[in-house]
């Protein structure tokens, strides 16, 4: 399968609302994540107003016209923000750290592949393509620390753990791109 990987206006991602849907739930559908059809459609919903945050950029990947996965991101606000699982985050890493890591850095939000597209690298051409145009090389995303085979993923693609979760595995990983100037300061597990 020939499969072209591009950042895309907004507008030609909104075209795509339903193939975004279906490889959402291909992708996450599944464990570790376990999310239903109902957290696909609330995804597209939130999606409508992200591509309104500064900085928002998407990538495509796509076999002809089929959508076999994508990568969102955007550069993460100041104050660093307080909803979802952002104030894990920030206690991991301390005030400090999460200030000049993390604030005004390229945040990668989401990436998908669908299940038949996987292990053929597109997960990491998506990932490059959100992230290449940074040159200060600042980038990050965060992922449940639950999800090994995710962390196994970031990490080859050359990616550092800066957060390490609870001996539970229930907490969230904050990940630092491969050119992010602090990710030689990141702790290492003990």
């Amino acid at each position: 399968m020939t499969v072209a990987v591009r950042v895309v206006p907004v507008q030609r991602l909104l075209s795509y609302a339903d193939a975004v849907r279906d490889v959402y739930r291909d992708a996450f559908g599944r464990p570790p994540w376990n999310e239903d059809a109902g957290r696909a459609d609330a995804y597209l919903d939130r999606l409508g107003a992200d591509v309104h945050r500064p900085g928002f950029t998407v990538a495509l990947a796509l076999a002809g016209e089929a959508m076999v996965g994508w990568a969102t991101a955007w550069n993460t606000p100041e104050p660093f923000p307080t909803e979802r699982c952002y104030p894990q985050i920030a206690a991991a890493l301390g005030d400090r750290r999460t200030q000049d890591w993390l604030c005004g850095a390229r945040e990668v939000d989401e990436l998908a592949v669908a299940e038949r597209a996987r292990g053929t690298g597109i997960g990491a051409r998506l990932l490059h393509t959100v992230t290449v145009d940074r040159t200060d090389g600042r980038c990050w995303l965060l992922t449940a620390a639950r999800a090994r085979d995710t962390l196994r993923f970031y990490e080859r693609a050359g990616w550092t753990v800066a957060t390490h979760p609870s001996p539970s595995g229930t907490s969230h990983a904050a990940i630092l791109g491969p050119r992010h100037p602090a990710r030689h300061l990141a702790p290492r597990p003990l």
